[in-house]
């Protein structure tokens, strides 16, 4: 890739936004897009979301999960899960900012940290939101996460994870469905590094996870943009039984 850049970049004549510098015809706008989303996303990121394994550990401490029904939990954490809850809460997030409905911000943000039923889960979700929107602010930057900072400081809204990203993501021009399936695909991502890390798959397998994943997220995806305030929230009790059951654990990897 280094060398066709090269070679594309120095033949140019072209203003850098009209296309790639490797000759691809992705509009500027879309590539920064794309850029935000990665940037957002990445393992290195300093958020804290990767040292979270989204209850996983708490599965494997109570031998709940084998390596061979890894994906299949995945797929419903995802489904019934994350999805009507985080990815919901994102959407209506970046929404809220988009048109600058600060009521509804607040409102998706306190809606959401109800539906976390334990400390863990609460803290792991404000403890990330809160440090994902002070570096967002400084290196995004925009009116939208000053008004959500602002919120967040009068405590009219906690600060989770999935709206912070979503005021992040509405600020650099992110459309909401790059968006959510970015942020999806993090949650899928670090949840599979959780995996690694507690032995319950290799790092080959762990990429075939991923990638099995693929039409679940676009479900989960489309189900999340078509939700309003009313229908946030997910329903899987055994998960929350087992971030009880983690929370109170003697020792522990991860936050959650």
């Amino acid at each position: 890739m280094g060398g066709a850049g090269g070679a594309g970049s120095a033949g140019s004549s072209g203003s850098a936004g009209s296309v790639g510098s490797a000759g691809t015809d992705v509009p500027a706008d879309g590539l920064d897009a794309l850029l935000v989303c990665l940037q957002l996303t990445d393992s290195a990121f300093p958020s804290g979301f990767y040292t979270l394994s989204h209850g996983l550990e708490g599965y494997a401490q109570a031998k709940a999960v084998t390596p061979d029904t890894l994906p299949d939990l995945l797929a419903d954490l995802l489904r019934y899960g994350v999805g009507p809850s985080d990815a919901t809460a994102l959407v209506l997030a970046h929404r809220a900012a988009t048109t600058g409905d600060w009521r509804l911000l607040a409102e998706t943000d306190q809606r959401l940290h109800a539906t976390r039923l334990n400390r863990e889960l609460r803290l792991a979700a404000t403890r990330t939101g809160r440090q994902l929107l002070d570096i967002a602010r400084e290196s995004i930057g925009g009116e939208a996460l000053d008004r959500y900072a602002a919120l967040v400081a009068e405590k009219r809204a906690p600060g989770c994870q999935p709206v912070a990203a979503g005021v992040a993501y509405a600020s650099a021009g992110v459309p909401a469905e790059q968006a959510v399936t970015s942020d999806l695909f993090a949650f899928c991502s670090s949840f599979t590094g959780a995996a690694l890390r507690l032995r319950l798959t290799d790092h080959r397998r762990a990429q075939t996870v991923l990638r099995a994943a693929a039409p679940v997220i676009r479900e989960v995806v489309s189900a999340a943009l078509e939700r309003d305030l009313a229908d946030l929230g997910g329903c899987v009790p055994v998960a929350d039984a087992m971030s009880g059951r983690h929370e109170r654990a003697e020792a522990r990897l991860f936050m959650s």
